[in-house]
């Protein structure tokens, strides 16, 4: 018997496709999602496996980690109650807009923005309100607020800095949206430690439609460990915690970030290094003909070719994998490559140096 299984699932499935990074097992320097060049160190790898091996593994964790919950609050100066841990920031954005959304409730994004967003208002049937960036790839705010109030939107996502754009929007204009906006606001600061503008943070005591999205896979190094914090004011977030899964941070997980907040120095040393090397490496390719590149906020660099499909390919060829972001809204022809090692970063910049003589 043959039956088309489609019509026993969301019939929104039918516009979104599954989650995918292209690339290749051949690439020997990998600077396609965004993550840390650096591992955390040996010496405190075996200090927490020694910590957690002696956890009962037979029990389950705690049904939400209050201890990990606790660690991060106490490491901001906030009370735990303003903090929600999730198994990642993408498994709070999963319940925050399930907390927020459903169908006929508006939610509104800059565009373009992490397509994760979209993909979670198409699960709950959610229509989007897209604004536009701006030619230069950054946050159009008079028009955000105008967008929001004419269309009366219900929930409001900033990533800042944003990916894929690089760019970040300033605190003053996040409190002028949640000012102006009859709107819950989420702040996505999955980079912010690598910004030139401060956290929206301090934000939270002034406005209770304001929610600050953290994750420890960036500057902390943390990718492979899923940790990632929501904070806002207390009743908000006792109440978009409802949708939570139980259980789903495990103990290593906290383990590992307490013991990484004790030694953030680790932290603080590797974002320097990331920021001078972004800066320089940001300078040199000003240098080329046909590359144009964009300033950023993040650990990771925009640059705009000719031809994005074919200048992947030759780094591909050269063992370089990066993120082809052409498929974004104003990113034609657009590559994405995060920061690197050195010898990563200076291997990267001979290939474009190489496509661009030959392409010149």
């Amino acid at each position: 018997m043959q039956r088309d299984i489609m019509r026993y699932l969301n019939p929104s499935l039918r516009e979104i496709a599954a989650y995918s990074v292209e690339g290749g097992q051949e690439a020997t320097i990998k600077l396609n999602q965004n993550e840390s060049p650096f591992d955390l160190p040996m010496w405190l790898k075996e200090t927490i496996v020694a910590e957690f091996v002696r956890e009962p593994w037979n029990r389950y964790p705690d049904i939400l980690p209050y201890r990990g919950t606790k660690a991060y609050a106490d490491f901001l100066g906030v009370p735990a109650e303003a903090v929600m841990m999730g198994n990642g920031s993408n498994e709070l954005l999963y319940t925050i807009f399930l907390a927020c959304l459903g169908p006929g409730r508006k939610i509104l994004v800059p565009d373009p923005s992490f397509s994760l967003y979209e993909k979670l208002a198409l699960l709950l049937q959610a229509p989007m309100v897209r604004v536009p960036m701006s030619p230069s790839l950054d946050f159009d705010v008079d028009a955000i607020i105008q967008s929001a109030q004419e269309e009366s939107v219900d929930f409001i996502v900033l990533s800042s800095p944003n990916n894929p754009t690089g760019k970040s929007i300033t605190c003053e204009d996040v409190r002028r949206i949640a000012l102006s906006c009859d709107a819950l606001v989420l702040v996505d600061e999955a980079y912010i430690e690598f910004s030139r503008q401060d956290s929206a943070l301090p934000l939270i005591e002034e406005f209770p439609n304001l929610v600050v999205l953290r994750t420890m896979s960036k500057a902390l190094a943390l990718a492979g460990m899923r940790i990632g914090f929501a904070i806002g004011r207390p009743e908000l977030i006792a109440e978009i915690a409802k949708p939570k899964i139980p259980f789903a941070s495990n103990r290593l997980a906290e383990i590992t970030l307490g013991h990484v907040l004790e030694n953030y120095s680790i932290v603080t040393d590797a974002v320097s290094y990331i920021l001078n090397a972004r800066d320089a490496l940001y300078g040199d390719l000003l240098s080329l003909r046909r590359v144009e590149p964009f300033m950023s906020d993040t650990n990771f660099l925009v640059i705009r070719v000719p031809d994005a499909g074919a200048v992947f390919r030759q780094l591909r060829s050269r063992g370089i994998l990066v993120r082809n972001v052409s498929g974004y809204h104003l990113m034609e022809n657009c590559l994405r490559f995060n920061i690197g090692l050195p010898d990563e970063n200076s291997r990267m910049l001979d290939a474009l140096l190489s496509i661009d003589g030959a392409t010149a």
